[in-house]
């Protein structure tokens, strides 16, 4: 516990350690698309006795986590003055804006890709587009590459140009594609399976994605028999601790078992742009998959945040906000 010890270097050591961690975070994904997109060998390749080249591109691997380390300590070395209080606002609107895309991506996806399955279910698919078009359409590869990576692409620029958390709608649509399927099951006695998957697409990313705002919030169940009685020191404390064993322990290990092999839970459905066997559903659900990695992410660094927010209540630094367990 030597990182909360009551030092002048204590601000230092978490704000190193943070983002350290969010570092290594950022080079981990950036090794994962390597290996599973790119063919690269990952650190595997630096004993694998391949040769020559599979070395060399598992040594390019592992330098990426060197130089996102060292960029991180020369980002804190550099930024000195900055304290814990701005270090956690700044990873929140880091965090806020990946939640914004993605609130955006599944949005645009979940809208288009409903879209071309009504078409296809109802035979008017290939009239609008043609018949090559149409058949390429029916297969997850093309529907995946040509559609959805647009999408997901134009969701980020909206998620730049934007400043409203945009998930919090995804309530609102869940609502309204729910209202959409029993209205026209039992006033006009239709139905189709992408309508259902098109509720499991926005509610699954509502669930995940509003996790790390919840968390921001202190809106998650916890049990405060002893700790809603805490000063606001000795909460920091406890929360500093909780963010480091159990918040960042769980992330990690949601990404290292989703993404540690080809066949891993969430590596493994995005690389065949896996399908559900509904037939003319929505072609989606290897984005679901995804869905779980970004919430281990957005989880990830909103532990960070809370930890420097923590550290800098043992501190007493200004600046505290007024969380929902303390306004309650």
């Amino acid at each position: 516990m030597e990182l909360f010890a009551d030092t002048p270097t204590r601000a230092v050591r978490t704000r190193l350690f943070g983002w350290v961690m969010l570092a290594v975070l950022a080079a981990y994904l950036v090794n994962v698309v390597l290996t599973f997109w790119m063919g690269f060998p990952g650190l595997s390749g630096l004993w694998s006795g391949d040769g020559g080249g599979t070395v060399l591109l598992a040594a390019l691997q592992a330098v990426a986590y060197a130089a996102a380390v060292a960029l991180a300590v020369g980002g804190v070395g550099a930024n000195s003055h900055r304290g814990l209080r701005a270090d956690a606002a700044l990873v929140t609107a880091i965090n806020t804006f990946i939640v914004r895309a993605a609130f955006w991506i599944v949005l645009l996806v979940g809208l288009g890709d409903a879209l071309i399955s009504f078409l296809r279910v109802e035979g008017m698919l290939e009239a609008w587009v043609g018949g090559d078009l149409a058949s390429d359409l029916g297969r997850s590869q093309f529907r995946g590459t040509f559609v959805h990576a647009p999408l997901v692409v134009l969701g980020i620029v909206i998620g730049a140009f934007t400043r409203s958390l945009g998930f919090i709608w995804l309530a609102l649509l869940v609502v309204a594609a729910e209202l959409v399927i029993v209205l026209t099951r039992f006033v006009f006695s239709y139905e189709q399976a992408f309508m259902a998957d098109l509720v499991r697409f926005w509610y699954g990313a509502l669930f995940l994605f509003a996790s790390a705002y919840t968390l921001l919030e202190d809106g998650h169940v916890r049990v405060d028999l002893f700790y809603a009685g805490m000063a606001r020191a000795k909460k920091g404390r406890v929360n500093a601790a909780g963010s480091i064993l159990l918040g960042m322990l769980l992330c990690w290990t949601v990404l290292i078992i989703g993404c540690g092999t080809a066949n891993s839970v969430i590596v493994s459905p995005i690389l065949v742009f896996e399908v559900t066997q509904s037939g003319f559903g929505m072609y989606v659900k290897y984005f679901m998959a995804g869905f779980l990695g970004l919430f281990a992410v957005t989880m990830l660094i909103q532990f960070v945040a809370q930890l420097f927010d923590a550290v800098a209540d043992t501190r007493g630094e200004p600046g505290a906000r007024d969380a929902h367990a303390d306004m309650m």
